[in-house]
């Protein structure tokens, strides 16, 4: 070995700009392969969090576990919650490579077998679903239904006879054979990583899972002034504030409030478009972010304001404004929602958590 046998070490820079992104977390993963990453529980999960994006397309989606579950796995229903109104199955395998035909014969036999003893009627469609998706074996069967047949017949013994149920042998013969020779082969298929991701997108999970940021926040709507509803907690509060600044002998505080006072209908202007804000903020975050994460927000907020507003002040006009400043003023950045909640939207929070009774601007009976 001599010196022209070493090469000298010159890595060369990634093709493409870097940004901070990088520096803080590294080179970003596909979503395809960091999937191909998950862990048993990890897959179960994420297919908990996709079987959801499934249910604007059935009637309902349910979850088969446990022992005895006959072959079935994630079910979407078409018409009803029941089989004879037709149905999907998405069978959903955890292997560490790419699914193989002897990997899932017996999935194939026990549609064959439950559908002949009348458990359920037979699918409209049969999907695999895996993490390292189809293999070219598999693939290839699953569009030549003939082949399929043929293959499965041929492996049935070995794959499926002991393998259906742990109570019995279950030879391909008789009636069974029968019903295996006139059963559609054509439903089974297969869903692509690609499709899930992309299915996976439309749920609120998507987000806390992958990353790559919330999406672009619609502005908030503020219904017209003629919409408001004395229902409201909130507003109630809000006019016995605005009672207690124009007269302390103002009794039954109502809308009429508004017309007395310029100043008062502005600043109820200004606290009304910060609630909607707010609700705004919480219809975001059903379709971003998983249940609950707007409510833990919301309690961010109580925590930070709760002790100013529960202070002594010289009257409620001065409860509000202190609450409305200090709610601007808490820091959210723990929050998944951090990235979209603006002070208006916390300011709107408050208005939230009066009409809850966890917060008051006026300690007047309603």
């Amino acid at each position: 070995m001599n010196e022209d046998d070493f090469k000298k070490i010159s890595p060369n820079p990634r093709k493409g700009l870097y940004s901070s992104e990088h520096v803080s977390a590294g080179i970003p993963i596909p979503k395809t392969q960091r999937v191909q990453l998950f862990s048993a529980d990890e897959w179960e999960e994420f297919t908990e969090e996709w079987a959801s994006s499934l249910e604007s397309s059935y009637h309902c989606v349910k979850r088969f576990a446990g022992a005895g579950d006959q072959g079935l796995d994630v079910v979407g229903f078409i018409n009803s919650n029941q089989f004879n109104d037709g149905w999907d199955n998405y069978q959903c395998k955890f292997y560490d490579k790419p699914l193989t035909p002897s990997d899932v014969w017996v999935e194939f036999s026990k549609i064959i077998y439950f559908t002949k003893c009348g458990s359920y009627t037979p699918p409209r469609k049969y999907y695999f679903v895996a993490p390292k998706q189809i293999g070219t074996k598999l693939g290839k069967l699953l569009v030549n239904a003939p082949r399929l047949k043929e293959q499965l017949k041929e492996n049935w013994e070995k794959y499926c006879e002991d393998g259906i149920t742990s109570t019995a042998k279950i030879k391909l013969e008789g009636d069974l054979l029968s019903h295996f020779e006139s059963f559609d082969f054509t439903i089974f298929d297969s869903v692509s990583l690609v499709q899930m991701i992309e299915q996976h997108a439309l749920t609120p999970f998507h987000a806390v899972r992958f990353g790559g940021g919330l999406g672009t926040r619609p502005d908030p709507e503020i219904p017209p002034e003629n919409t408001v509803s004395m229902d409201q907690r909130y507003i109630r509060q809000l006019l016995s504030v605005y009672a207690q600044s124009i007269s302390d002998n103002q009794q039954s505080p109502d809308l009429s409030l508004l017309d007395k006072d310029d100043r008062i209908r502005n600043n109820f202007l200004r606290q009304r478009e910060r609630f909607y804000h707010a609700e705004s903020l919480r219809s975001f975050s059903r379709d971003t972010v998983p249940l609950g994460v707007f409510e833990a927000l919301q309690n961010d907020i109580f925590d930070g304001v709760v002790d100013t507003c529960e202070a002594s002040h010289a009257c409620d006009m001065d409860r509000l404004n202190a609450t409305m400043s200090q709610a601007a003023n808490v820091i959210v950045d723990a929050s998944p929602l951090s990235s979209v909640t603006r002070p208006k939207d916390k300011q709107g929070m408050c208005h939230q958590l009066v009409n809850d009774n966890r917060l008051n601007w006026s300690e007047k009976d309603e």
